[in-house]
């Protein structure tokens, strides 16, 4: 499958038109992993500003442990405008893989 994607330093190719989702998602990725030193975990939510840019949430592990399930991962919110420019990045929460948001153990 083909992915559309334009580097971060590129110009917007047509005035007004904003990323699309698999892009944003694709850059905060890239992003992530610069600023983190490691993959992503997982890409929690995406949601478009009003100006067209995006605010994408992204999972991190911050801590590997044994066994796995001591990791302790963390939450970041990552903004970027219309043409992909990194606008903020910030970790919103931490807490121990397994966890759900009331703190109580998914299993």
């Amino acid at each position: 499958m083909a992915q559309r994607t334009r580097p971060r330093s590129a110009p917007d190719p047509e005035p007004g038109e904003p990323l699309t989702a698999r892009e944003a998602v694709a850059l905060v990725r890239e992003y992530a992993t610069e600023m983190a030193g490691s993959e992503p975990v997982r890409m929690t939510s995406a949601t478009p500003t009003d100006d067209g840019g995006w605010i994408i949430e992204v999972e991190m592990v911050e801590d590997r442990r044994i066994p796995s399930l001591a990791d302790i991962l963390a939450l970041y919110e990552v903004e970027i405008d219309f043409s992909g420019e990194l606008l903020s990045y910030r970790r919103t929460r931490r807490f121990m893989r397994g966890q759900t948001s009331d703190g109580s153990s998914a299993l």
